[in-house]
C-alpha cells in the first residue's frame, strides 16, 4: 500500500508504472574550499547546468547556491538519506576534507549540529550510487593541502597523489566505482556536466576513469593540446615576459606538456583557457598541484635545460631538437614571441632565421 512506502516511494512507482526514465537525486556538499568549482559549474554552457540536469535526469536535493532550504530543513534532509528514507544516487563534495585537529575534523563542522563535515562525508558516502569529487582540493587535497597543512586537508580517495584520503583506497560506492575525480582548480563546467550526464544514463565504468579516478574523457589529454601557442612551441620561440606571444614553457613555468586536461580544447566559456589568457598552465589538475619546487611564473632548468619536459620524450631528443628548431626559427616567429601582439603577420616577412 502506498501509505506503507517511503514518502518518495510512492512517486517512484507511479513513474515506473507509467514507463518514465527513472531520475536520480544529487546531493552537493561544500567542504574546506573557496567555492571557485561550483561558481564555474553555473557559468556551464552548450549544455547549461539546467539542460544538463534535465538530460541526465538529475533532481538537485540540495547545493549551497542553487536550493533554499537551510537549516532545519537541510538537516531534515541529510537525515531522511541517513535513515533510508530519501534515496541518494549522486554526492558531490566540493572542497578538500579538513581532518585536523589531530584527526578529529573539529576545524569544519556541519552549521547547527557541531558534527564534523568529515564524519558526515564517511557516512554519506556509502549510501550514495556514486561519489564524485569536485574539484583537486576533494580529489588530492589541493591547495587547501599545501605547505605545511596545519588543517590537515585531504581528498577523499588521495592525499596528493598517495592512495588514502579520508575513503581510502578500497572504497566503493553502491556503484562499484571508486570516488570519481573531477580534477582542476577550479574544475571546467564542462567536466562536471559531462560527467554527471554520464552517470544519469550509466555511461560511465570504470574504464572511463584513469589511474585517479579522473575522468579520461578530458583526463587522456594534455593541456598542451590544442594549444594557440604550438607553433612558437614547435620553434622554440619563447616568451621572456608577462604578456608575450611566445610559447610559455622555457621561461615563463608552463607545464602544460605534462598535464592532463583539454582546456585548450575545450575552451572555457566557448573562448578562453589560462594559456590563452597569457598565464602558463601551473598543473591545478595534478595530484600535487600547489606543491611545485618553483614560483609559477619560473621555469627550474639545469644547465639551461627546463626540468620538465614533455612526459613521453627522452630529455636528449627534446634538447636535439630544440637546438635544430631554434636555429630554423622563422624571424617571424622569433619577432612574435617577444611581442605583446602580432608585430610581423604571416607572409609579411621573408622567414630567413637570424
Amino acid at each position: 500500500m502506498p501509505g506503507d512506502l517511503p514518502p518518495d516511494a510512492s512517486g517512484i512507482a507511479a513513474r515506473e508504472a507509467a514507463d518514465e526514465p527513472a531520475r536520480h537525486t544529487l546531493l552537493w556538499l561544500q567542504s574546506g574550499g573557496c567555492g571557485g568549482c561550483s561558481m564555474s559549474l553555473l557559468n556551464a554552457d552548450s549544455p547549461d547546468l539546467f539542460a544538463a540536469l534535465d538530460l541526465g535526469r538529475i533532481d538537485v536535493l540540495a547545493h549551497p547556491s542553487l536550493c533554499e532550504a537551510s537549516g532545519e530543513d537541510h538537516h531534515a534532509l541529510i537525515a531522511g538519506i541517513l535513515a533510508g528514507r530519501q534515496p541518494l544516487d549522486i554526492l558531490c563534495v566540493e572542497g578538500a576534507i579538513l581532518r585536523g585537529p589531530s584527526g578529529t575534523g573539529r576545524f569544519h563542522l556541519q552549521p547547527g549540529t557541531g558534527k564534523p563535515v568529515m564524519r558526515l562525508v564517511e557516512e554519506l558516502a556509502p549510501i550514495a550510487r556514486h561519489v564524485v569529487a569536485i574539484g583537486s582540493c576533494t580529489a588530492f587535497g589541493g591547495v587547501s593541502a599545501a605547505g605545511d597543512n596545519v588543517t590537515e586537508a585531504c581528498g577523499l580517495a588521495f592525499d596528493g597523489a598517495e592512495p588514502g584520503g579520508l575513503l581510502g583506497p578500497a572504497f566503493r560506492s553502491r556503484s562499484g566505482l571508486p570516488p570519481i575525480s573531477i580534477a582542476g582548480c577550479p574544475t571546467h563546467p564542462g567536466w562536471i556536466v559531462e560527467t554527471l550526464v554520464q552517470l544519469g544514463h550509466g555511461t560511465l565504468g570504470a574504464s572511463d576513469l584513469d589511474a585517479f579516478g579522473r575522468p579520461r574523457f578530458y583526463a587522456d589529454h594534455l593541456v598542451h593540446h590544442g594549444c594557440t601557442r604550438n607553433e612558437f612551441y614547435e620553434y622554440k620561440a619563447s616568451a621572456k615576459e608577462p604578456g608575450q606571444l611566445g610559447c610559455l614553457m622555457e621561461h615563463m613555468g608552463c607545464i602544460g606538456t605534462q598535464v592532463h586536461g583539454d582546456c585548450n580544447m575545450r575552451a572555457w566559456n566557448g573562448e578562453g583557457s589560462c594559456i590563452r589568457g597569457g598565464y602558463p598552465c601551473i598543473g591545478c589538475t595534478e595530484p600535487r598541484f600547489g606543491e611545485r619546487e618553483a614560483p609559477f611564473l619560473e621555469t627550474p632548468k639545469r644547465g639551461g635545460i627546463p626540468v620538465g619536459l614533455p612526459t613521453d620524450m627522452p630529455k636528449a631528443w627534446f634538447v636535439a631538437l630544440a637546438s635544430l628548431a631554434k636555429a630554423a626559427t622563422p624571424e617571424r616567429l622569433r619577432r612574435n614571441a617577444l611581442a605583446e601582439r602580432i608585430a610581423v603577420p604571416p607572409g609579411k616577412a621573408s622567414g630567413k632565421p637570424k
